[in-house]
């Protein structure tokens, strides 16, 4: 007889169910149990309940798997496109192992800002070791991701903390797998190696978070081969590459074929579509991005040339990559035979609308002679490598924000996977590292290498060693950070508190307050350069850390703060590190945050109630008159 039962959720309504009942409901064939049991009030809960009860519905619980199939399939969908459906699976293992990992994934993001929370939004990494525990838990790699996605995709507003490292997590994993991808890629012939392949990795590495894949980049340029077909149809409906298939490699032998398609192409590409050279933004990263470049018609003459290159060969036509300095080129041979004469060739220059041009002409592009070797074609590595260090270069001009800085570490890693013995870029790395205070560790195994590599950088390597070893004692010995208590008599001209949304009187830039000095503290020099002494208060006032609506990290004068009339979401990248939750009027620190201001969210808390709730609208909270001056918002040195 089947015993009763009371569910945790009991079939979704915390109902008992009677003996009688649960004997009728035995008695009920096997296919008509498992459809019950498969309805989406019942959650997993339930089913272990269910299956709890008796052994008829143990068996009709864990017998044929569909059940549990199902309660999978509902509590994770995403993970639906790694199972093939004609195979069988042990469901309730899936399910069990799944679960573990998503509870040991929670548990480590949970615990990462309470080890590396810095007051530094720019220099604040999450450090390697925090990676290594997730690699350590040896579950599946899809598991883990789904997990943290499933922590990204939650309430907006919430578990900001949460969500921020988790994104970090996440960044790190899916550079991790392309860097593996990357590196089967090079280790192919080079016969093998595609240039919108290797253009495609790069994008993913720099861009992990976006779905970029080979399948849907392929997928649209094959689009647009359509198109240049449908063009060619007009002009020769006979022509040989309109009754190639789609995937089908073939070399048009005819010369006046290949020029029909280049006419075709340039036609297609440039007029129908609009492509064009990134003049106007010519350093921005998107234009080396292949999505990008496909996504918004402009790039460089390297990211132009590669959607050239493979729409020209899947049509029949050789096109070849040429280095040519400061302007990436095309040429495409005139003869029937591949030759070594720089004259027997045309060289394409996508960047200017698909312009050929003969060898010398191309010299007008730089505005210099160049030798012969600079119009030989090169090999798909080298097109990398060539990429690669454009995005370095963009990086090296970046503002020394947190972006510029995450795309020289991003190319640095790629530049150092296809070329791992450059000890120009190594170097580079191993300083790079050091001055963001991340991965000490690492940073000597990169020292190591250069030593080995050229003993005679021992003079720049001595250096970084011993401040690096100093960086990892230091480590060991970590300084208990400052607590600043708003009821000390040194903080009493303090107005303003951590979490209130606060807008820039002269600038009009939105940030929220993340920290404050009672006095500025900055250098000298930088009090300065940023002309503090103009302040009617000068530098004897508090000064506050606030992240800017703008994405920067800001130190601005009290005088030159006001809260804001109608607070809003601040859309800043670190906005996780200190805030968990934005509540409408203000966001609310994390633990790390508070430990350090600990009387801060009481004082934000009466703020918010004065201003935005109608208690107090005549508290006297308004800053003091400004001064006559812009402090230049007040960047970070």
């Amino acid at each position: 007889m089947a015993t009763p039962y009371t569910g945790d959720r009991g079939l979704g309504t915390n109902a008992v169910i009677s003996e009688s009942f649960a004997k009728r409901l035995t008695d009920l064939p096997a296919e008509l149990l498992e459809h019950i049991l498969c309805f989406r009030v019942l959650n997993h809960i339930d089913i272990c309940n269910v299956s709890c009860t008796c052994k008829r519905l143990h068996d009709v619980c864990h017998g044929r798997g569909k059940v549990w199939a199902h309660q999978y399939k509902l509590r994770w969908p995403r993970l639906q496109r790694f199972y093939q459906q004609n195979e069988s699976y042990d469901w309730l293992k899936e399910f069990k192992t799944r679960h573990v990992v998503g509870q040991q994934i929670r548990r480590t993001v949970e615990s990462i800002s309470k080890r590396f929370f810095t007051e530094v939004p720019c220099v604040g990494q999450v450090l390697g070791d925090s990676f290594a525990e997730i690699d350590s838990l040896g579950a599946p790699e899809h598991f883990c991701e789904d997990e943290l996605l499933g922590i990204l995709n939650s309430d907006k507003r919430k578990c900001l903390t949460l969500k921020y490292y988790a994104k970090k997590i996440l960044y790190f994993l899916r550079q991790q797998n392309i860097l593996r991808n990357l590196k089967v890629f090079l280790e192919r012939p080079p016969e093998q190696q595609s240039a919108l392949e290797g253009a495609v990795l790069i994008d993913q590495y720099c861009n992990p978070l976006v779905d970029i894949t080979l399948e849907s980049i392929s997928a649209q340029i094959e689009e647009i081969a359509d198109k240049v077909k449908k063009y060619l149809r007009v002009k020769n409906a006979t022509h040989p590459s309109l009754r190639a298939s789609q995937g089908d490699c073939f070399v048009l032998e005819n010369l006046e074929f290949q020029r029909q398609v280049i006419c075709a192409l340039n036609a297609v590409l440039y007029d129908q579509l609009q492509y064009k050279g990134n003049e106007r933004d010519y350093y921005n990263p998107l234009n080396s991005y292949i999505h990008q470049v496909l996504l918004r018609r402009t790039g460089i003459p390297i990211s132009l040339s590669v959607l050239y290159m493979t729409l020209a060969r899947k049509l029949g036509v050789p096109l070849e990559p040429v280095n040519f300095p400061n302007h990436f080129l095309l040429r495409w041979c005139q003869n029937q035979r591949r030759s070594e004469d720089i004259y027997d060739y045309v060289y394409i220059d996508t960047f200017g609308k698909g312009k050929q041009l003969a060898a010398k002409e191309c010299e007008n592009l730089i505005r210099h002679q160049v030798g012969a070797d600079y119009y030989s074609a090169i090999s798909t590595g080298e097109l990398l490598l060539r990429m690669v260090g454009n995005l370095l270069n963009i990086g090296k001009r970046g503002e020394g924000n947190e972006k510029s800085y995450q795309l020289l570490r991003d190319s640095l890693d790629l530049y150092l996977t296809i070329n791992p013995d450059n000890v120009q870029y190594l170097l580079l790395q191993a300083r790079l590292y050091f001055h963001l205070g991340i991965w000490p560790e690492k940073v000597l195994d990169i020292l190591q290498h250069i030593q080995a590599l050229d003993p005679t950088q021992h003079g720049a390597v001595g250096y970084l060693v011993q401040h690096t070893l100093e960086h990892i004692q230091h480590k060991r010995h970590p300084v208990e950070p400052e607590v600043k208590r708003r009821s000390a008599p040194e903080h009493r001209d303090v107005q303003y508190s951590v979490g209130l949304i606060m807008k820039h009187k002269r600038s009009g830039y939105n940030c929220v307050i993340y920290g404050w000095d009672p006095k500025c503290t900055m250098s000298q020099e930088w009090i300065n350069t940023m002309r503090v002494h103009q302040l009617s208060k000068g530098a004897d006032q508090p000064f506050y850390n606030v992240l800017v609506q703008d994405g920067t990290c800001r130190y601005a004068a009290q005088e030159n703060l006001e809260p804001h009339s109608a607070p809003l979401e601040i859309a800043h990248p670190e906005v996780g590190r200190y805030f968990t939750e934005f509540s409408d009027t203000h966001y609310i620190a994390n633990e790390e945050l508070q430990a350090r201001y600990p009387e801060d969210m009481c004082k934000t808390h009466r703020t918010v109630e004065e201003l935005y709730h109608g208690l107090n609208p005549n508290s006297g909270l308004s800053p003091e008159p400004t001064a006559n001056f812009q402090d230049h918002d007040l960047l970070d040195p």
